[in-house]
């Protein structure tokens, strides 16, 4: 009886030692993730950006593409272990040190059409992906006010903005007011041919002002970043950008980002262009492949 009482006893602190075994090695793994994570993070994340526009089942052009592609898109992001971020997610990691999921990637609208609320805004949902959508602000205000919701030419009214927003899946940035023009005289917020500095800050001031004051006044939120039209950039408009007290700001360049801790990496932001006619396999494969993790 002694013997088998010993036994027991043995065999017991054998299963203990076990035990701490399994844990130690465990904690160790995890204590070696989470290093390599954050060795990664200090380094530098790499972030593709994507920019789409219009959005219809029928229509052809550069700029649009089928609800099916993009809920294509969405499918392979998400089986291939991509995580969709936003803006305030890139200034949360840079000013606050909070930590951006692993793969991140980022999905743009700009113009803020109609048609996006329509077909994009409910896949977001259905898939749990943010996007980020910078609408006109003139073209808001005239739908607004009448001939809304069609999908071929409306753009978004302030009450979709609204609804959109409280979703927790689409953030707003700032895309000019009413500088979205490529009509031969000025391209987007691009500064003129023998316009003076001073003319032209007021007119920059002006209208990106005023759109961050309707967004405020409709919304309650203000705009960190702004979106240039066409990608359009003067060597003068981007310390006027600045100053009115944008963190980063969108170009139209096809190139991966770095993300550090350095504010001045939110600024000038790649983005490539998703095209229609290219399966979500082909498009994505010339992004850097996400890393599985560790």
């Amino acid at each position: 009886m002694y013997v088998t009482f010993h036994i027991k006893r043995v065999l017991a602190l054998l299963l203990v030692l076990a035990t701490v075994g399994v844990c130690a090695l465990t904690s160790s793994k995890i204590g070696q993730a989470q290093l390599a994570s954050a060795q990664v993070q200090q380094e530098g994340i790499q972030l593709p950006i994507i920019m789409y526009h219009s959005m219809l089942k029928e229509g052809k052009g550069k700029y649009i593409i089928s609800p099916a592609t993009f809920e294509e898109d969405l499918k392979y992001l998400k089986d291939n272990g991509y995580h969709t971020v936003n803006m305030q997610d890139l200034l949360n990691y840079v000013k606050e040190g909070t930590a951006l999921p692993d793969n991140p990637i980022m999905l743009t609208f700009d113009d803020g059409y109609y048609n996006n609320y329509l077909y994009a805004f409910p896949l977001a949902k259905q898939y749990e992906s943010k996007i980020v959508i910078s609408p006109i602000g003139y073209f808001t205000d005239q739908f607004s006010k009448a001939d809304a919701n069609h999908a071929t030419y409306s753009h978004v009214t302030w009450d979709q903005i609204k609804e959109m927003m409280s979703s927790g899946y689409v953030e707003f940035q700032n895309h000019s007011y009413n500088l979205h023009s490529s009509d031969g005289k000025r391209l987007g917020t691009k500064k003129l041919k023998g316009e003076s500095l001073a003319s032209y800050t007021a007119l920059l001031t002006d209208d990106i002002t005023q759109m961050q004051q309707e967004m405020q006044e409709h919304t309650g939120y203000t705009p960190n970043t702004f979106v240039f039209p066409f990608g359009a950039i003067s060597n003068d408009a981007v310390p006027i950008v600045r100053s009115l007290g944008f963190s980063a700001t969108l170009t139209c360049e096809s190139r991966v980002n770095t993300i550090t801790r350095d504010p001045e990496c939110l600024y000038g932001l790649g983005r490539y262009l998703r095209p229609p006619g290219q399966s979500s396999t082909d498009f994505f494969k010339k992004l850097a492949p996400p890393k599985a993790a560790a």
